[in-house]
């Protein structure tokens, strides 16, 4: 049994979720939901990021506290996780006490080494609204692309930036041109860990290929060493006197959430944390493209300086785009379909479904309520539901409520052992879409099959070969619904439910079954 480490990105709690934020973040229930039924202990942790200037904006906008405004989208994020089946172990919140306590602890503990250096540096300031202004209020043009840009990231090519490199700098909130002060701050040395950085790129070609370029385009451009403290009120509190009205940068300790939060984990089941983030142990992190420096170069920098050895990440899962209708989706100019309103509307199992086998793992993919619409009736009810259905229910009303998938034939077995073996390999090396497509040719295979030996005739001229049939086909359905799980968890537990068979990553080579003979429609057709 292994360790499974499973981080999901941390979303912003100063608005709703889009769909952007669910395809991104998907892959990590697949993976969770899969290691489980192997048997490995499986820590899958995330949370709401309630620090940072966007929240303290949006509690402006709305005459409320960033207190206020983060829990508000914390429960609701909660929420809509809870709809759409993510099983986390642990969803915290950085505001969370033991968050800042564990940030603080490790903070210290860095401050210690040879990478961390005072220094005094350019801090931008409004002439206008006469106060200093964080990264986020400063806007301009990005120096690596030329595009708008606010002063912490470019949207468009993902440069991670600090405000005095920003060109023609101005306030967000008055567009008056900004002046620059002097500051004092604590920085990470990321350039003198630049060997150790490069090793680590290379040791992992099996990244996806977004996040090997972005990482490689970062170290050949000249790793910057980064500050690690701002001039803030809302934050975690510096652990290092004289820095009293300063906060921790909320790179620096949001990353760390997930460390914070297996940490309660490991307490909670009585396991030494430095064994969950030593050797034998697996680390996936799960999340959008623009997140990828702060999980191949930031992450890994504060706990190579950190000095004792922590697990770097391994598979890095990072999605490209969702477009919406083709065009960009836009929350300013609310061009977006929120997933609480989706959740609210439709099958979970359908939703997840559409995101993981459109999934954007390799380029960006386009969400539109025609394709759901068409993808939800021809796949879930169509395929993999009418297959459920009409077997079950053949089952009930002409065998007496029995099967005997004991009598199975020698070939569908031997293809299901296949396909738990190459199933599981894909979706260790996150490629779910095509893992999903897999599932679903033998979704496919099992209705040809039903159709090809018609057991509505041989029920009536050739009873064992109907009897047959139906009890291949209920081992195919009671061994896809194990394979599905990780996919669509809802629907394949009620099928699981209906069989009696365990959600155990093996072959369910199952004997004499008792139908229920209140079988459900699993999928409804979207209208």
């Amino acid at each position: 049994m292994k360790n499974i480490v499973i981080g999901g990105a941390w979303p912003y709690a100063n608005g709703s979720l889009h769909i952007g934020h669910l395809a991104a973040l998907l892959p990590g229930d697949v993976l969770a939901r899969y290691f489980r039924s192997k048997g490995d202990q499986v820590f899958y942790v995330s949370g709401s990021d309630c620090h940072g200037t966007p929240i303290t904006i949006r509690a402006r906008e709305e005459n409320s506290t960033p207190e206020i405004i983060s829990e508000h989208y914390h429960k609701e994020f909660c929420e809509v996780f809870e709809k759409l089946g993510f099983s986390y172990d642990f969803y915290t919140k950085t505001s969370d006490s033991r968050h800042k306590d564990f940030v603080m602890q490790f903070h210290k503990k860095l401050y210690s080494g040879p990478y961390i250096e005072e220094r005094t540096v350019n801090q931008a300031y409004c002439p206008n609204c006469k106060k200093v202004l964080t990264d986020r209020l400063v806007v301009g043009i990005c120096p690596a692309c030329g595009s708008e840009t606010r002063g912490d990231q470019c949207d468009v090519c993902g440069e991670v930036l600090d405000a005095d490199t920003v060109l023609d700098a101005k306030c967000a909130n008055c567009g008056t041109v900004l002046t620059f002060g002097k500051t004092t701050q604590l920085f990470l040395l990321i350039s003198k860990l630049k060997n150790e950085l490069c090793e680590y790129l290379n040791s992992h070609p099996y990244w996806r290929k977004n996040a090997i370029a972005f990482t490689k385009r970062y170290i050949d451009e000249g790793l910057r060493d980064r500050a690690i403290t701002r001039d803030l009120d809302w934050g975690i509190k510096v652990p290092k006197d004289g820095y009293d009205d300063k906060r921790i940068y909320i790179w620096a300790e949001n990353v760390l959430g997930y460390l914070s939060a297996v940490s309660v984990l490991c307490e909670e089941r009585g396991i030494n944390f430095k064994e969950v983030f030593g050797d034998n142990s697996r680390h996936y992190y799960v999340h959008g493209k623009d997140n990828i420096p702060f999980h191949t170069i930031i992450l890994p920098s504060l706990l190579l300086a950190h000095g004792e050895g922590l697990h770097l990440p391994d598979n890095i899962i990072s999605s490209e785009y969702i477009t919406l209708e083709g065009k960009k989706i836009s929350t300013s100019k609310n061009w977006a379909v929120w997933a609480k309103d989706l959740a609210a509307e439709y099958n979970p199992d359908s939703i997840r479904y559409f995101f993981i086998a459109n999934g954007p793992e390799n380029r960006d993919t386009d969400f539109s309520f025609h394709e759901f619409k068409k993808q939800n009736n021809a796949s879930l009810v169509g395929a993999w539901g009418n297959l459920v259905n009409r077997t079950l229910a053949f089952a009930v009303k002409f065998l007496d409520c029995q099967v005997n998938p004991a009598i199975v034939d020698a070939d569908i077995k031997e293809r299901i052992r296949q396909l738990y073996k190459s199933v599981g390999i894909k979706i260790e090396k996150g490629t779910f879409r095509e893992a999903l497509r897999e599932i679903f040719e033998v979704v496919r295979f099992g209705n040809t099959y039903y159709d090809a030996k018609q057991p509505w005739k041989t029920r009536v001229n050739n009873l064992e070969d109907c009897i047959n049939t139906i009890s291949n086909c209920t081992y195919l359905i009671a061994n896809i619904a194990i394979l599905l799980h990780p996919f669509l968890p809802f629907s394949s537990s009620k099928v699981s439910e209906w069989l009696g068979v365990k959600n155990k990553w093996e072959e369910q080579d199952i004997g004499v079954k008792i139908i229920p003979n209140d079988i459900s429609i699993l999928f409804s057709k979207i209208d």
